[in-house]
């Protein structure tokens, strides 16, 4: 790959979400500082953290485990939001919003598993 991490759209995506999650989880109440509201953001910064680091790794195989652990983030992420809506942390508009933005974020990153799934399977 000849590209940066930091000119791939997933990277970009991925630190997009990052930004909306801390926005949205600014409303959390505070005594879910500690709780949810750090379950969220961890989860979210781990997403383009371990596609950059998977960047820097020197063979195929060792960037697909952090694509893998990243895209495992996004699941992660999508579920506490589930739960923040459960508890009425965020409106329904907010998380349309969020749940639409990790959609394309797991599309992205699936694309990018499959790219270097056939780099490590020399096609």
């Amino acid at each position: 790959m000849n590209k940066d991490y930091t000119e791939l759209e997933v990277w970009i995506e991925g630190r997009q979400l990052v930004d909306l999650v801390y926005t949205l989880t600014k409303k959390f109440p505070k005594e879910e500082l500690f709780g949810l509201t750090n379950q969220i953001r961890r989860a979210a910064i781990s997403i383009p953290s371990n596609i950059a680091e998977g960047c820097g790794r020197r063979t195929s195989r060792d960037t697909l485990q952090f694509l893998h652990v990243a895209r495992g983030s996004l699941y992660e992420l999508e579920t506490q939001f589930y739960l923040a809506f459960d508890q009425e942390y965020v409106t329904k508009e907010d998380f349309d919003v969020i749940s639409t933005r990790i959609l394309l974020c797991k599309k992205l990153i699936s694309g990018f598993i499959n790219y270097y799934k056939k780099i490590e399977n020399g096609k």
